[in-house]
């Protein structure tokens, strides 16, 4: 079983929290970095953060919007480097409340709808268990429930073992995830949210949100804490 450990100081400056379970304190918060105008079907610069940029509009990804917490640099990405590889699945949650913010900040601009289905992204079992957890998975589940949308963590598989996408190529990322992902569940007719911990070229949420769309789903979101510009 999964332990998780709360711990009562600010993660960033190591100051006490009054609410141990917020993780970085408001001051932090404040002053976290905040990414410059941005796309928000694909997430990367652009100099409207209203309307598709020229990428979107020449080849379209195949979802609807992308939210964000911070590109992929300090502390954001730190922090999550030590959810991945520290083993600390503990930071999960303070993560997944930075991302809720920008959820909300979207929907109330009228950007993003509510979903019905949370997804995240799978990781192969060999993977799973070297690891001990998902942290996608552990980002989606609070999220699902502040929400009150339903979360369906095992309804993506990854049955493909692949090498890592960072020693990869654009091009060789694609190659790598061909059929490496089964969808073993029907969400027709569903507004979907994808949450991955980290968006670089997007290849993995391209060959699943082609799953997803040969469902007809009715909108797909993709969510992450960093996305690299």
């Amino acid at each position: 079983m999964l332990r998780i450990t709360i711990q009562a100081q600010c993660w960033l400056c190591q100051q006490p929290l009054h609410l141990a379970r917020h993780g970085i304190c408001s001051v932090c918060v404040k002053y976290l970095p905040v990414p410059p105008p941005c796309c928000p079907r694909c997430g990367l610069p652009s100099s409207h953060a209203k309307l598709d940029c020229g990428r979107c509009l020449r080849k379209p990804p195949p979802w609807d919007a992308l939210v964000q917490v911070s590109d992929y640099i300090a502390p954001l990405s730190g922090l999550v480097m030590r959810l991945k590889f520290a083993k600390q699945p503990e930071l999960a949650m303070p993560l997944a409340r930075l991302l809720l913010f920008r959820w909300m900040a979207r929907f109330r601009a009228a950007e993003v709808v509510r979903p019905d289905i949370l997804l995240s992204v799978p990781l192969h079992r060999r993977r799973y268990f070297s690891r001990g957890y998902n942290q996608s998975e552990l980002l989606a589940a609070p999220l699902a429930r502040w929400l009150q949308c339903q979360f369906h963590p095992y309804a993506l598989q990854r049955i493909r073992a692949t090498p890592p996408q960072q020693r990869l190529s654009e091009s060789a990322r694609k190659r790598n995830l061909r059929r490496a992902f089964i969808c073993r569940e029907n969400f027709h007719g569903k507004h979907v949210a994808l949450l991955d911990d980290v968006v670089t070229t997007g290849s993995t949420l391209c060959e699943i949100s082609k799953l997803l769309r040969n469902q007809g789903i009715a909108s797909l979101q993709i969510w992450c804490v960093c996305r690299t510009l």
